[in-house]
């Protein structure tokens, strides 16, 4: 979607005048920052894909070269993004936060990791990726299970969640995606952005690991 296509008061900056800062998500705030995008790629999209990645590594260990591997995203962006992190967590703020690491779901991910039937998990996430709540979305037979996007999103409308992480195991212990977890994962992320709560990651765990699937 183009910007000019958004009615103006969904525009970060126009949200944050009218209503503050504290009503904005994580990744209009980093729009904000960057101020502008690319073509073939506004602002609020490479927003969106900064906010991954620092989901996915952590705050701390976000690098100025991961952030650059963003197409997109040039140096001195990077830079800005990378002080803004830091100032962050020198005023303390990233402890309260309470940010969830990849490492952090796959810990609470234990109870099924290895089960023999495949389960299906959401994690609902508040504007500041705060753990609301954890839900079980689907418990397959064998390898196989049925998703679809109104079974992840109904709980996260009535949780007024702004975000979303889904995680799921293979009975057969492999972590490699299969064409229906893709096929799953873009239909969520997709309506998702309809309904403008992101799906922040879609992992597949086991008990000797865990693999983050592109969304």
């Amino acid at each position: 979607m183009k910007l000019t296509e958004l009615n103006k008061t969904e525009l970060p900056r126009e949200k944050m005048e009218k209503y503050g800062a504290k009503r904005l998500r994580n990744f209009e705030l980093i729009a904000i920052i960057l101020g502008s995008g690319i073509k073939g790629c506004n602002v609020l999209e490479l927003a969106r894909k900064i906010e991954k990645l620092i989901t996915q590594k952590s705050v701390n260990n976000v690098t100025l070269e991961d952030l650059q591997k963003i197409r997109g995203l040039g140096k001195a962006k990077a830079i800005q993004i990378l002080a803004v992190i830091s100032l962050v967590d020198r005023l303390g703020s990233e402890r309260s936060v309470e940010l969830l690491s990849v490492k952090d779901i796959w810990n609470l991910c234990a109870d099924f990791r290895s089960s023999k039937k495949e389960h299906i998990v959401a994690f609902y996430l508040d504007t500041q990726q705060r753990l609301i709540e954890r839900r079980i979305i689907s418990v397959g037979t064998l390898d196989t299970s049925l998703l679809h996007p109104r079974d992840v999103f109904e709980p996260a409308l009535q949780l007024a969640a702004a975000g979303v992480v889904l995680a799921h195991n293979h009975p057969s212990g492999s972590l490699e995606p299969s064409d229906e977890d893709i096929a799953i994962t873009k239909r969520v992320a997709d309506a998702g952005d309809l309904l403008g709560i992101t799906l922040v990651n879609h992992i597949v765990v086991s008990t000797g690991g865990y693999k983050v699937m592109e969304s």
